[in-house]
């Protein structure tokens, strides 16, 4: 499917959702904070969303049955693909060099894989040009122990992880995440408006790729080892696991880990001239403070002809599998390079907790960016170049 196809086909969906409720743009781009000129984008199918949980709120929003809900999904999915695959790729920062041919390759004998360690005690021979067909000790027993390691979780009734799988969120002692009355996820690489956002990197302009589309901030900022600079966006979704058994949310706390000088390193702005509103759901937090706290703020729609003060909502919040919730985190630091997590209150059918909110099981980091280099891209010329407002050639 075509990427215009696969995009119509879920702005078709989306549009029909939003027909059926018959309520505004506004008036569902509030309940689902987002801006109405967001949710008509998606409508249009002039973007797609980065996520689909926006649009599974939409779905709930609107009466969509679960058969719907997965249709919805699998169009998404589709749409996301194709707008990924039209994604230019980032430029390789270091070229490939070519490896010299052999002198005398054979054909069809299969490109080797790296050996074992050598040898030293073993003949001239042997160390150069180890025997065909027989396996590599260190391999072998690299598998023997993969083997034991898998037959041990299966006994034990645990599954085995792999090392990239993501570490399981913290909760309070006591209870696993299994137990909650409620799911949770975040996400962490947000710009405002879907495309404000500093980053700081350890990297001199030229080994910098260009700024990626906010669908792809998670990929670009692990690749460049980048740090949030100035303020970082985090979204909570909380979702009840029952449609009549609501959880209440009482209180969002802001815990700071480690504080450090702010990071030498430049910035990287990723602004490409658009805006956004903010969301209702809007918590404030400076980290600058000895105990930062998370404060409701006004937010601004401006999506019509004039700009809309939309009012803080303080907590407590209620929640169910057909109500969810997002939380939108703005924290900001000047002076410090910060570690920090949030922690969650919540109660239901008389019971109470504390969830620790994390990135994957580590701190949140943002750091400060006074005073340091900063660049915008130029792409026109296709290079990074001093930002004029900074003053400073870096």
């Amino acid at each position: 499917m075509s990427k215009d196809a696969a995009v119509e086909e879920f702005a078709g969906l989306v549009r029909a959702l939003k027909a059926r409720d018959g309520r505004s743009y506004e008036a569902l781009g509030r309940r689902l904070s987002v801006s109405a000129s967001t949710l008509h984008r998606y409508c249009s199918g002039a973007t797609v969303p980065q996520e689909f949980a926006v649009v599974d709120r939409l779905a709930l929003l609107c009466g969509a049955d679960e058969k719907e809900r997965r249709a919805l999904e699998a169009a998404w999915t589709e749409a996301d693909r194709a707008r990924r695959r039209a994604a230019s790729p980032a430029p390789a920062l270091v070229p490939a060099v070519s490896a010299a041919p052999e002198s005398n390759p054979e054909p069809s004998a299969p490109e080797p894989g790296p050996g074992p360690a050598s040898d030293p005690t073993a003949p001239e021979a042997d160390r150069a040009c180890p025997r065909r067909g027989a396996p590599a000790p260190l391999l072998v027993a690299a598998a023997v122990g993969l083997v034991v390691l898998a037959l041990a979780a299966a006994l034990l009734g645990r599954p085995t992880r792999t090392a990239s799988a993501p570490a399981p969120a913290s909760t309070a002692p006591g209870r696993t995440a299994a137990s909650l009355p409620f799911t949770w996820s975040i996400g962490s690489q947000l710009w405002e408006g879907g495309c404000g956002h500093t980053y700081l990197v350890d990297r001199a302009p030229r080994a910098v790729a260009p700024p990626p589309v906010a669908a792809d901030s998670g990929a670009w900022a692990g690749t460049h080892g980048a740090v949030h600079g100035g303020e970082a966006l985090v979204r909570v979704t909380v979702q009840g696991r029952s449609p009549s058994d609501a959880v209440v949310l009482h209180a969002l706390h802001v815990r700071v880990v480690d504080r450090a000088a702010p990071l030498p390193w430049n910035a990287y702005r990723m602004d490409n001239g658009c805006g956004g509103a903010i969301t209702p759901r809007h918590f404030a937090v400076d980290l600058d403070r000895p105990r930062p706290l998370a404060r409701p703020v006004d937010g601004l729609d401006a999506s019509g002809a004039k700009v809309r003060k939309i009012p803080a909502v303080s907590f407590p919040y209620k929640v169910t599998s057909s109500d969810p919730e997002e939380l939108l985190v703005s924290a900001r630091t000047a002076g410090c390079d910060c570690r920090w997590y949030l922690e969650l209150e919540w109660s239901a059918g008389g019971r109470t907790g504390t969830v620790r909110i994390t990135d994957g099981g580590k701190p949140f980091r943002t750091s400060g960016t006074r005073g340091r280099p900063a660049y915008v891209h130029d792409s026109a010329e296709g290079r990074w170049i001093t930002d004029s407002d900074s003053g400073r050639t870096g």
